[in-house]
């Protein structure tokens, strides 16, 4: 729920929301090994810039999982100019409805079907992270697009989350059915991506997956979130250049 209490973090940032749904579900995760606001993202240098010759960039390594080529160009431009800054990262590939998590060194950890908001956009309505969850419309349940700095918190239950998206409200947590008429539980177990929407904007996932990979990546350090937009291009999003995109495979 985006109701804010206090927050238990090593910032000591006042607040934490009481939004949860769901119960846990292992079943349709594929795992390997074991909040912020949108951060802006550095300016990028290529061989044109320094004038040296170009090198083969590096890439992300989704081992034999295949992604959207939406989530490839991303995660390769993240790896490729260390936009996370030696930091695990996870994708959000809304459109797919699908989390793709990497460790520090860009290798692939694990994938899993989310469960995302149920309005299609790319924003927030200002001040909604203050709001009761009561208010908020059908059309405001956005999970927003762009980088985030997440960290390991908790909501006023006590339970962990991985923050977002702070200041409106959202996070990563696992899927709990507490209302029945929303089939949570079904919706993530289903094989179509159409019924994944939803949350009131936060990434629902099984249980499994979220105390296997995600809690396991994040919670020795910080990490980055992208969430990709559905209503924009990544590049506009993201700053995505030509010459970063021409080292995809």
């Amino acid at each position: 729920m985006r109701v804010k209490a206090a927050r238990q973090t090593t910032r000591a940032r006042l607040g934490a929301i009481a939004w949860a749904t769901g119960m846990a579900l292992s079943s349709q995760v594929a795992m390997a090994s074991p909040a912020a606001t949108p951060t802006e993202t550095p300016p990028l240098r290529t061989s044109a810039d320094t004038g040296a010759a170009p090198a083969e960039a590096r890439r992300a390594d989704f081992g034999s999982f295949r992604p959207s080529a939406s989530a490839r160009e991303l995660a390769d431009w993240v790896v490729a100019t260390g936009d996370h800054r030696g930091r695990p990262f996870i994708v959000v590939d809304k459109v797919g409805a699908r989390v793709i998590a990497f460790d520090a060194d860009g290798r692939l950890r694990g994938t899993s079907p989310a469960l995302l908001g149920l309005a299609r956009g790319d924003h927030s309505v200002p001040g909604i992270g203050e709001r009761p969850i009561a208010s908020i419309r059908p059309e405001e349940r956005t999970t927003p697009a762009g980088r985030f700095d997440a960290e390991m918190g908790r909501n006023a239950n006590g339970e962990d989350i991985l923050w977002v998206d702070y200041d409106n409200a959202v996070s990563m947590h696992r899927v709990r059915a507490t209302n029945p008429a929303e089939q949570r539980l079904r919706r993530l177990a289903s094989a179509t991506v159409s019924d994944n929407r939803i949350s009131y904007g936060c990434i629902n996932l099984p249980a499994a997956f979220y105390d296997g990979v995600v809690k396991a990546l994040f919670s020795p350090r910080n990490g980055v979130v992208y969430v990709l937009p559905e209503t924009r291009s990544a590049g506009q999003v993201f700053g995505l250049t030509g010459a970063v995109r021409t080292v995809r495979r």
